[in-house]
This record gives structure tokens, sequence and C-alpha cells, in this order.
């Protein structure tokens, strides 16, 4: 249970630092250049929460702790990342005005990148060696 609870932790952590980062540093004025009024003012906290904490339950499911190797946390990581941002941006481009091929594109590298780092960080503490157990 232990380890179950360190890989979550892990990887919601890197994931919550990434994409503050991401979302709040590096790109916000592209995202508000590119969706215009499809941007709230503030964004709703507690549906991001959920994200969150929902896509952390299926990294640490789904690759975390069912990955035999760093390397294979973070293709597989890559893998759940592409297929989530991919099922919400390409169904955004599908079916919303002003959701374009770049703004999709840019955002599925995005969650692949994102997703494959925040799955390494979580096996890695979920996994490591030398540490004392009270």
């Amino acid at each position: 249970m232990k380890k179950v609870l360190l890989a979550y932790v892990g990887t919601l952590l890197a994931f919550l630092v990434l994409d503050g980062l991401w979302l709040g540093v590096l790109m916000a004025p592209t995202y508000r250049a590119l969706l215009g009024s499809l941007m709230l003012d503030q964004p709703l906290l507690a549906p991001a929460a959920v994200f969150y904490l929902l896509h952390t339950i299926g990294c640490v499911v789904f690759v975390v702790l069912p990955a035999l190797s760093w390397q294979r946390a973070a293709c597989l990581g890559a893998l759940l990342g592409l297929v989530a941002y991919g099922t919400y941006d390409l169904s955004n481009w599908a079916t919303l005005n002003g959701w374009s091929a770049r703004l999709a594109l840019m955002d599925m590298a995005w969650g692949t990148f994102a997703t494959a780092v925040a799955c390494t960080v979580g096996y890695w503490v979920a996994n490591r060696r030398g540490r004392v157990d009270p």
C-alpha cells in the first residue's frame, strides 16, 4: 500500500508542477490567443482537480505500478498521455469552432511529454532503492 501511495503522490506532484509551468507560465498567452473567448478568465478549480486526480489514477494503475523499468514507465506514460490528450483534443477539433489543428497537435505533444515524465517520476519515487522504512 505504501508503494501505491508513493507512486500516486510522486506522479501527481510531478504532473502538477509540469502542467503548472506549462499552463501558467509558458503557454498562457498562446492558449489565450488561440482560444480567445472560449477561455474563462479564471479556470474552474473543481473540474481541474478531478482531472488531475483521475489522470494520476490512470497513470499509476496502467503505467507506474506494472512498469518493470523507468524506461517502460516513460514509454507507456507517453502512450497514455497521447491517448488521453488525443481523445480530448481530437474530439474538440472535430466539434468546436476555434479549435485548430495547431492547438490539438501542440496540446497532444504536451500531454504525451508531461505524462511520460510524471509516470517516470512516479516510478522512481515508488521504486527508489536504499530507502529506510520505519
